[in-house]
Protein backbone atom coordinates (compact mmCIF):
# COMPACT_ATOMS: atom_id res chain seq x y z
CA UNK A 1 0.00 0.00 0.00
CA UNK A 2 1.48 3.72 -0.89
CA UNK A 3 1.00 4.60 3.27
CA UNK A 4 3.33 1.70 4.20
CA UNK A 5 6.12 2.65 1.15
CA UNK A 6 5.48 6.44 2.38
CA UNK A 7 6.48 5.33 5.85
CA UNK A 8 9.49 3.17 5.06
CA UNK A 9 10.47 6.36 3.03
CA UNK A 10 9.81 8.76 5.85
CA UNK A 11 12.08 6.01 8.88
CA UNK A 12 14.51 5.80 6.32
CA UNK A 13 14.90 9.23 5.54
CA UNK A 14 15.37 10.69 9.29
CA UNK A 15 17.57 7.77 9.54
CA UNK A 16 19.71 8.70 6.97
CA UNK A 17 19.75 12.45 7.58
CA UNK A 18 20.35 11.86 11.55
CA UNK A 19 23.61 9.73 10.46
CA UNK A 20 24.38 12.81 7.97
CA UNK A 21 24.13 15.60 11.10
CA UNK A 22 25.85 13.54 13.38
CA UNK A 23 28.96 12.60 10.99
CA UNK A 24 28.69 16.05 9.95
CA UNK A 25 31.32 15.67 6.78
CA UNK A 26 31.39 19.35 5.71
CA UNK A 27 32.70 20.20 9.65
CA UNK A 28 30.44 22.96 10.29
CA UNK A 29 28.28 23.70 12.75
CA UNK A 30 29.49 20.77 14.76
CA UNK A 31 27.51 21.09 18.31
CA UNK A 32 24.61 22.08 16.79
CA UNK A 33 24.41 19.75 13.70
CA UNK A 34 25.11 17.03 16.77
CA UNK A 35 22.37 18.11 18.74
CA UNK A 36 20.08 18.34 15.91
CA UNK A 37 21.36 14.55 13.90
CA UNK A 38 20.08 13.20 17.61
CA UNK A 39 16.91 15.12 17.57
CA UNK A 40 16.08 13.53 13.55
CA UNK A 41 17.02 10.04 15.29
CA UNK A 42 14.70 10.39 18.34
CA UNK A 43 12.02 11.60 15.64
CA UNK A 44 12.68 8.99 13.18
CA UNK A 45 11.80 6.35 16.22
CA UNK A 46 8.01 7.68 16.21
CA UNK A 47 7.84 5.14 13.10
CA UNK A 48 9.22 2.38 14.28
CA UNK A 49 6.31 0.64 15.43
CA UNK A 50 4.91 1.16 11.93
CA UNK A 51 8.21 -0.71 10.72
CA UNK A 52 7.99 -2.87 13.25
CA UNK A 53 4.27 -4.15 12.08
CA UNK A 54 5.30 -4.58 8.54
CA UNK A 55 8.60 -6.34 8.79
CA UNK A 56 7.10 -8.87 10.99
CA UNK A 57 9.37 -8.34 13.67
CA UNK A 58 8.74 -9.35 17.14
CA UNK A 59 6.66 -6.40 18.87
CA UNK A 60 8.22 -4.61 21.87
CA UNK A 61 7.12 -5.51 25.01
CA UNK A 62 5.49 -2.95 27.78
CA UNK A 63 8.01 -2.11 29.89
CA UNK A 64 10.80 -1.63 26.32
CA UNK A 65 7.71 0.53 24.97
CA UNK A 66 7.33 3.07 27.79
CA UNK A 67 10.69 3.26 27.50
CA UNK A 68 10.92 4.20 24.35
CA UNK A 69 8.39 6.63 24.91
CA UNK A 70 9.88 8.89 27.75
CA UNK A 71 12.77 9.32 25.20
CA UNK A 72 10.99 10.51 22.09
CA UNK A 73 9.14 12.89 24.93
CA UNK A 74 12.79 14.63 24.69
CA UNK A 75 12.47 15.49 20.74
CA UNK A 76 11.36 18.80 21.00
CA UNK A 77 13.62 19.63 24.04
CA UNK A 78 16.73 18.40 21.84
CA UNK A 79 15.50 20.50 19.20
CA UNK A 80 15.83 23.47 21.01
CA UNK A 81 19.51 22.78 21.99
CA UNK A 82 20.53 22.61 19.06
CA UNK A 83 18.78 25.64 18.01
CA UNK A 84 20.68 27.01 20.75
CA UNK A 85 24.06 26.01 19.48
CA UNK A 86 23.04 27.28 15.93
CA UNK A 87 22.39 30.21 17.34
CA UNK A 88 25.67 30.50 19.69
CA UNK A 89 28.30 27.95 19.31
CA UNK A 90 30.34 28.22 22.52
CA UNK A 91 26.87 28.04 24.55
CA UNK A 92 27.35 26.64 27.89
CA UNK A 93 24.53 25.33 29.89
CA UNK A 94 24.33 26.38 33.17
CA UNK A 95 21.75 25.72 36.50
CA UNK A 96 18.78 27.29 34.81
CA UNK A 97 19.01 25.02 32.05
CA UNK A 98 18.19 21.82 34.75
CA UNK A 99 14.15 23.71 34.39
CA UNK A 100 13.62 21.17 30.79
CA UNK A 101 13.49 18.39 32.75
CA UNK A 102 10.54 19.69 34.74
CA UNK A 103 7.90 18.55 32.03
CA UNK A 104 9.61 15.18 31.35
CA UNK A 105 10.06 14.12 34.97
CA UNK A 106 6.51 14.81 35.31
CA UNK A 107 5.58 13.00 32.14
CA UNK A 108 7.47 9.97 33.34
CA UNK A 109 5.57 9.78 36.47
CA UNK A 110 2.67 10.09 34.33
CA UNK A 111 3.28 7.09 31.88
CA UNK A 112 4.82 4.96 34.99
CA UNK A 113 0.89 5.57 36.54
CA UNK A 114 -0.97 5.19 33.46
CA UNK A 115 1.03 1.73 33.35
CA UNK A 116 0.13 0.29 36.76
CA UNK A 117 -2.93 1.72 36.74
CA UNK A 118 -6.63 0.08 35.55
CA UNK A 119 -7.01 4.03 34.76
CA UNK A 120 -6.62 4.91 31.14
CA UNK A 121 -5.10 8.31 31.45
CA UNK A 122 -4.06 8.44 27.74
CA UNK A 123 -5.58 12.30 27.55
CA UNK A 124 -3.16 13.28 30.74
CA UNK A 125 -0.22 11.63 28.71
CA UNK A 126 -1.27 13.51 24.83
CA UNK A 127 -1.63 17.12 26.73
CA UNK A 128 1.87 16.87 28.62
CA UNK A 129 3.34 15.58 24.80
CA UNK A 130 1.60 18.66 23.40
CA UNK A 131 2.69 20.87 25.96
CA UNK A 132 6.04 19.84 26.10
CA UNK A 133 5.90 20.21 21.90
CA UNK A 134 4.44 23.87 21.60
CA UNK A 135 6.70 25.41 24.80
CA UNK A 136 10.08 23.77 23.41
CA UNK A 137 8.87 24.36 19.31
CA UNK A 138 7.72 27.86 20.72
CA UNK A 139 11.05 28.76 22.13
CA UNK A 140 13.33 27.45 19.39
CA UNK A 141 11.15 30.02 17.49
CA UNK A 142 11.82 32.73 19.41
CA UNK A 143 15.34 32.08 19.35
CA UNK A 144 15.62 31.98 15.93
CA UNK A 145 13.88 35.18 15.39
CA UNK A 146 16.42 36.93 17.88
CA UNK A 147 19.35 35.01 16.03
CA UNK A 148 18.12 36.59 12.61
CA UNK A 149 18.36 40.21 14.23
CA UNK A 150 21.87 39.45 15.93
CA UNK A 151 23.38 38.47 12.99
CA UNK A 152 23.01 41.65 11.57
CA UNK A 153 25.40 42.87 14.49
CA UNK A 154 27.97 41.06 12.44
CA UNK A 155 27.60 39.99 8.70
CA UNK A 156 27.11 41.99 5.88
CA UNK A 157 25.50 38.65 4.08
CA UNK A 158 23.08 37.28 5.94
CA UNK A 159 20.70 35.19 3.78
CA UNK A 160 23.30 31.91 3.92
CA UNK A 161 23.14 32.09 8.04
CA UNK A 162 19.56 33.35 8.64
CA UNK A 163 18.64 29.55 9.07
CA UNK A 164 15.25 30.95 7.50
CA UNK A 165 15.08 26.87 6.20
CA UNK A 166 15.03 25.87 10.49
CA UNK A 167 11.86 28.75 11.03
CA UNK A 168 10.06 27.55 7.88
CA UNK A 169 10.07 24.13 9.43
CA UNK A 170 9.57 24.85 13.01
CA UNK A 171 6.27 26.40 12.01
CA UNK A 172 5.28 23.38 10.12
CA UNK A 173 6.13 20.93 12.83
CA UNK A 174 4.18 23.64 15.10
CA UNK A 175 0.96 23.12 12.88
CA UNK A 176 1.65 18.80 12.33
CA UNK A 177 2.10 18.94 16.08
CA UNK A 178 -1.09 19.91 16.55
CA UNK A 179 -3.11 17.89 13.98
CA UNK A 180 -0.81 14.62 15.13
CA UNK A 181 -2.29 15.16 18.74
CA UNK A 182 -6.14 15.90 17.66
CA UNK A 183 -5.59 12.47 15.80
CA UNK A 184 -4.34 10.65 18.36
CA UNK A 185 -7.45 11.86 20.56
CA UNK A 186 -10.01 11.29 18.33
CA UNK A 187 -8.81 8.36 15.29
CA UNK A 188 -9.96 10.16 11.96
CA UNK A 189 -9.20 7.29 9.76
CA UNK A 190 -6.51 6.16 7.25
CA UNK A 191 -6.82 9.09 4.51
CA UNK A 192 -5.32 11.76 7.23
CA UNK A 193 -2.93 9.76 8.25
CA UNK A 194 -1.59 9.08 4.47
CA UNK A 195 -1.50 12.88 4.06
CA UNK A 196 0.30 13.58 7.25
CA UNK A 197 3.11 11.24 6.24
CA UNK A 198 3.51 12.82 2.81
CA UNK A 199 3.81 16.18 4.32
CA UNK A 200 6.53 14.78 6.69
CA UNK A 201 8.08 13.42 4.28
CA UNK A 202 8.08 16.46 2.21
CA UNK A 203 9.28 18.66 5.29
CA UNK A 204 12.24 16.05 5.50
CA UNK A 205 12.94 16.13 1.85
CA UNK A 206 13.17 20.35 2.64
CA UNK A 207 14.89 19.68 5.44
CA UNK A 208 17.69 17.64 4.04
CA UNK A 209 18.73 19.89 1.14
CA UNK A 210 19.19 22.79 3.49
CA UNK A 211 20.86 21.26 6.03
CA UNK A 212 23.13 20.14 3.82
CA UNK A 213 23.83 23.15 2.40
CA UNK A 214 24.03 25.25 5.47
CA UNK A 215 27.26 26.94 5.76
CA UNK A 216 29.33 27.78 9.09
CA UNK A 217 27.47 30.65 10.63
CA UNK A 218 29.96 31.93 12.96
CA UNK A 219 33.41 32.81 11.89
CA UNK A 220 35.97 29.91 11.72
CA UNK A 221 38.87 31.99 13.15
CA UNK A 222 38.20 31.01 16.72
CA UNK A 223 38.98 35.07 18.46
CA UNK A 224 36.78 36.51 15.83
CA UNK A 225 33.89 34.14 16.62
CA UNK A 226 34.46 34.90 20.47
CA UNK A 227 34.78 38.90 19.68
CA UNK A 228 31.45 38.56 17.50
CA UNK A 229 29.85 36.51 20.47
CA UNK A 230 30.53 38.91 22.82
CA UNK A 231 29.12 41.79 20.79
CA UNK A 232 25.89 39.72 20.87
CA UNK A 233 25.86 38.66 24.47
CA UNK A 234 26.12 42.97 24.91
CA UNK A 235 23.21 43.18 23.06
CA UNK A 236 21.04 41.36 25.34
CA UNK A 237 22.61 43.78 28.07
CA UNK A 238 20.21 46.92 28.67
CA UNK A 239 23.65 48.49 29.31
CA UNK A 240 24.89 47.57 25.93
CA UNK A 241 27.77 49.37 23.86
CA UNK A 242 25.37 51.70 22.55
CA UNK A 243 24.26 52.85 25.77
CA UNK A 244 27.88 52.81 27.47
CA UNK A 245 29.97 55.57 26.36
CA UNK A 246 33.04 53.38 25.70
CA UNK A 247 34.80 55.87 23.07
CA UNK A 248 35.02 59.68 23.87
CA UNK A 249 33.22 62.01 21.51
CA UNK A 250 36.33 63.75 19.56
CA UNK A 251 38.10 60.06 18.96
CA UNK A 252 34.63 59.08 17.84
CA UNK A 253 34.64 61.36 15.07
CA UNK A 254 38.60 60.84 14.32
CA UNK A 255 37.34 57.08 14.21
CA UNK A 256 34.41 57.72 11.82
CA UNK A 257 36.55 59.46 9.30
CA UNK A 258 39.53 56.73 9.52
CA UNK A 259 36.29 54.37 8.52
CA UNK A 260 34.98 56.42 5.65
CA UNK A 261 38.42 56.65 4.09
CA UNK A 262 39.98 52.63 4.67
CA UNK A 263 36.32 52.15 2.91
CA UNK A 264 36.73 54.42 0.12
CA UNK A 265 40.26 53.74 -0.34
CA UNK A 266 40.11 49.71 0.08
CA UNK A 267 36.78 48.91 -0.88
CA UNK A 268 36.67 46.23 2.01
CA UNK A 269 32.68 46.29 1.18
CA UNK A 270 33.94 44.09 -1.54
CA UNK A 271 35.06 41.47 0.15
CA UNK A 272 31.74 39.19 0.78
CA UNK A 273 33.05 37.64 3.79
CA UNK A 274 34.15 40.55 5.59
CA UNK A 275 32.33 40.69 9.06
CA UNK A 276 32.93 43.06 11.80
CA UNK A 277 36.18 41.07 13.40
CA UNK A 278 37.66 41.05 10.43
CA UNK A 279 36.96 45.22 9.57
CA UNK A 280 37.97 45.29 13.16
CA UNK A 281 41.54 44.28 12.75
CA UNK A 282 41.72 46.69 9.37
CA UNK A 283 41.03 49.28 11.91
CA UNK A 284 43.72 48.23 14.22
CA UNK A 285 40.78 48.32 17.08
CA UNK A 286 38.42 46.30 18.75
CA UNK A 287 35.09 44.48 17.52
CA UNK A 288 33.55 46.61 20.84
CA UNK A 289 34.82 49.72 19.63
CA UNK A 290 34.12 49.16 15.99
CA UNK A 291 30.53 48.32 16.89
CA UNK A 292 30.36 51.57 19.05
CA UNK A 293 31.32 53.70 16.29
CA UNK A 294 28.89 52.31 13.38
CA UNK A 295 26.22 52.38 15.97
CA UNK A 296 26.50 56.14 17.39
CA UNK A 297 29.06 57.40 14.99
CA UNK A 298 26.79 56.42 11.33
CA UNK A 299 23.28 55.38 13.88
CA UNK A 300 23.38 52.24 11.66
CA UNK A 301 24.31 47.95 12.44
CA UNK A 302 27.69 46.16 10.43
CA UNK A 303 24.90 44.84 7.79
CA UNK A 304 23.45 48.24 7.07
CA UNK A 305 26.91 49.61 7.08
CA UNK A 306 28.53 47.58 4.83
CA UNK A 307 25.59 47.07 2.36
CA UNK A 308 24.97 51.10 1.95
CA UNK A 309 28.21 51.26 0.18
CA UNK A 310 27.31 47.76 -2.20
CA UNK A 311 23.94 49.49 -2.76
CA UNK A 312 25.77 52.97 -4.18
CA UNK A 313 28.73 50.53 -5.59
CA UNK A 314 25.85 48.29 -7.69
CA UNK A 315 23.90 51.85 -8.54
CA UNK A 316 26.96 53.31 -10.31
CA UNK A 317 27.12 49.94 -12.29
CA UNK A 318 23.66 49.95 -13.17
CA UNK A 319 24.18 53.47 -14.37
CA UNK A 320 27.31 53.67 -16.03
CA UNK A 321 26.97 52.74 -19.85
CA UNK A 322 30.86 50.71 -19.92
CA UNK A 323 29.17 48.13 -17.81
CA UNK A 324 26.04 47.48 -19.86
CA UNK A 325 27.28 44.09 -20.83
CA UNK A 326 27.13 43.00 -16.88
CA UNK A 327 24.30 40.85 -15.71
CA UNK A 328 22.16 41.31 -12.66
CA UNK A 329 24.38 38.45 -11.28
CA UNK A 330 27.44 40.48 -12.56
CA UNK A 331 26.70 43.75 -10.64
CA UNK A 332 26.07 41.83 -7.82
CA UNK A 333 29.30 40.27 -7.59
CA UNK A 334 31.06 43.36 -8.40
CA UNK A 335 29.36 45.12 -6.02
CA UNK A 336 30.61 42.09 -3.28
CA UNK A 337 27.28 40.54 -2.72
CA UNK A 338 27.52 36.85 -2.77
CA UNK A 339 24.43 35.66 -4.80
CA UNK A 340 22.11 37.52 -6.62
CA UNK A 341 19.20 36.76 -4.50
CA UNK A 342 20.88 38.48 -1.51
CA UNK A 343 21.36 41.39 -4.05
CA UNK A 344 18.21 41.73 -5.03
CA UNK A 345 16.84 41.44 -1.54
CA UNK A 346 19.24 44.08 -0.44
CA UNK A 347 18.43 46.28 -2.83
CA UNK A 348 14.71 46.08 -2.50
CA UNK A 349 15.16 46.73 1.14
CA UNK A 350 17.40 49.38 0.34
CA UNK A 351 15.97 51.39 -2.05
CA UNK A 352 12.31 49.90 -2.58
CA UNK A 353 13.01 48.71 -6.23
CA UNK A 354 14.86 45.91 -7.81
CA UNK A 355 17.78 46.62 -9.32
CA UNK A 356 15.87 46.12 -13.04
CA UNK A 357 13.25 48.47 -11.64
CA UNK A 358 16.15 50.74 -10.64
CA UNK A 359 18.01 50.75 -14.10
CA UNK A 360 14.95 51.10 -16.22
CA UNK A 361 13.24 53.69 -13.97
CA UNK A 362 16.88 55.75 -14.23
CA UNK A 363 17.03 54.88 -18.00
CA UNK A 364 13.83 56.65 -18.61
CA UNK A 365 14.54 59.97 -16.45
Amino acid sequence: MLIHLIQILVFSSLILLSFIMLSNPLRVNRKANIWFGITLFLWSSFWLEEIILLTKAEPFGDILNLVISFIQFFTPIFLYISVLFFSNPNYKFSLKDSAVFIIPIVYLVAIIYNYLSVTNYQLLLVTLILVNAIVFITKSFLRLRIHQRKITLFSSNTDEINLKWLENIILVIMALVLIISVFNLIYIGLPLNLYLNIITLGVILFMTYNALKQKEIFPTNQKHREDIIAIENDDDDETDTTKRKIIKDKELVLLKAKLNALMKAKHLYLDNDINLASLAEEMQITSHQLSYVINNGFNQNFYQFINTYRIEKAKELLLDKSSQNLTILGIAYESGFNSKTAFNTTFKKFTNLTPTEFKNQSSTL
